[in-house]
């Protein structure tokens, strides 16, 4: 295995094919081999895993795992046939949710397959298609809805009120935005304590949020945290592991990106009254 510090997204996109119908997938073996598993018999049971939350989350296994026969070639240059799994991106992501969270190679594709993932979601959405107000309006929609599940997530793992709850938040921003809290962050978007600052990103800036907010729900869940302590290092650390991310896909760093003029509630508003003028 090359030493982990030189890794680039490229070590799972390397390893990647395609069907005869373009349809890209991963053989389990070679991840196996990336994910750092010496053996297959163990590297079987973290597939079950995935397949069983595959399986909870109402997908068909059968659309994600497919069992093949592969040829590997034996140190004697000889070659022989194996059980493999033909696997796709959301397998792959099922699999390093339920790998050795200790190994730094699994965090990084926990990173990668989550953010490819998500973007494939939203490719299938049309999401390109949308203007700029309308990514700004579906992904701050969508921050509403996983803040609440992080929230109960939050609770569970020791966060028992407000205060905590937004000592607990502030440390999340505090990672993904190079030390910056919420304080920080009002003051360089200059905008006023009663405002959101949510309600205030661009459609890449709330991406990156959101991102932070599903993996820290997901995290402080799978690996069952207890303890306020705890939790917002959790919080802390997947933070800045997005920034990580998006510092090794060349990306802008979030505090860097442009203000937008309009607030999401002032484009919600725009919006209602259009809706309001074509029903007259």
């Amino acid at each position: 295995m090359n030493d982990i510090k030189s890794y680039k997204n490229s070590i799972f996109e390397d390893i990647k094919q395609f069907t005869d119908e373009g349809m890209e997938f991963w053989y389990a073996r070679q991840l196996q081999e990336i994910l750092e598993y010496t053996e297959w018999r163990n590297f079987l049971k973290v597939i079950d895993k995935a397949k069983s939350a595959c399986i909870n989350s109402e997908n068909d296994i059968s659309d994600h795992f497919v069992d093949v026969n592969n040829m590997v070639q034996l140190g004697s240059g000889a070659k022989r046939e194996v059980e493999d799994i033909m696997l796709s991106r959301y397998a792959c992501y099922l699999i390093v949710q339920n790998s050795d969270p200790r190994k730094e190679v699994i965090a990084l594709g926990q990173t990668y397959f989550a953010i490819k993932t998500r973007q494939r979601e939203l490719d299938e959405q049309n999401y390109e298609q949308l203007s700029e107000d309308q990514k700004r309006l579906a992904i701050r929609n969508e921050m509403i809805a996983h803040n609440k599940s992080l929230a109960e997530a939050a609770q569970m793992a020791g966060i028992a009120n407000p205060k905590d709850y937004a000592i607990f938040q502030n440390k999340g921003y505090q990672g993904l935005y190079g030390g910056l809290g919420v304080k920080e962050i009002h003051q360089r978007k200059g905008l006023k304590r009663s405002h959101k600052i949510l309600d205030h990103m661009g459609s890449t800036e709330l991406a990156a949020n959101l991102f932070r907010a599903t993996q820290t729900d997901e995290k402080l869940r799978r690996e069952q945290i207890v303890g306020k302590a705890n939790a917002n290092k959790t919080h802390f650390e997947v933070g800045r592991k997005v920034r990580q991310t998006i510092a090794e896909l060349g990306g802008t760093m979030p505090e860097e990106l442009p203000t937008p003029d309009k607030s999401v509630k002032q484009i919600e508003k725009e919006q209602q009254k259009k809706l309001n003028e074509k029903r007259k």
